[in-house]
């Protein structure tokens, strides 16, 4: 599902005014208290997440309002991917994937869910932002700043470490690179939709002309 679009004067360009993301990663990872601190700004602590939320807001990124649904899903990584997940990610135009830096298994899901991403939409560099959270407990840290910078790479995501808790400007900036690389891939799907129009255009006209050449001949 692409985001959706509007057209303002005749000769303007056209404009993303709407788009869908979706949080992925372990239960426990920090995944809803992402949303709401990016949200209403307040950080929550302790979630009782047993169901998928969608969350609304206009935020503004790079001075231009955007209308954001966000999906916060259930946690899930091991075994197969149950219906919803996929569900979610066939709705989505952008996806977070969330670990903790104290949380080694929710590290170690990231790949898994990257994969499930491509594979559901069936194609790769899709709009994806990792974001490593909690490094505010670097007492309990089992994942290094470098290990994930390392995955981040691999994966050919964007990355950012940060804690929830304690710097929501650093989850703002993580959320608006996304809706940014979701806004790129928007053009990216409207130049190519013109390309194929243009072509067509251009075959068209070819064809009419060799029927209109063969007509004269006879």
């Amino acid at each position: 599902m692409r985001p959706e679009q509007t057209m303002s004067d005749p000769g303007t360009a056209r404009k993303m005014t709407r788009a869908k993301l979706v949080v992925l990663g372990r239960d426990n990872c920090g995944k809803t208290a992402l949303c709401v601190r990016f949200i209403t700004k307040r950080f929550i602590g302790e979630y009782d997440h047993k169901k998928e939320v969608t969350y609304r807001c206009r935020p503004l990124v790079d001075k231009e309002a955007v209308d954001l649904e966000i999906l916060d899903t259930v946690g899930k990584c091991a075994g197969p991917a149950p219906n919803s997940l996929e569900s979610a990610i066939k709705w989505g135009d952008g996806f977070l994937i969330v670990y903790s830096v104290t949380d080694r298994s929710s590290f170690e899901c990231v790949p898994r869910l990257k994969r499930l991403i491509d594979h559901v939409k069936q194609a790769l560099g899709l709009p994806t932002v990792i974001v490593a959270n909690k490094c505010d407990m670097e007492n309990g840290r089992v994942v290094r700043t470098e290990e994930g910078e390392e995955m981040a790479r691999e994966l050919r995501c964007s990355f950012f470490e940060l804690s929830v808790a304690e710097s929501p400007a650093a989850v703002e900036a993580a959320a608006s690179q996304l809706v940014r690389e979701v806004r790129l891939e928007f053009h990216r799907h409207l130049l190519a939709m013109d390309k194929r129009s243009r072509m067509l255009q251009m075959r068209h006209a070819l064809k009419s002309k060799l029927t209109r050449s063969k007509t004269m001949q006879w």
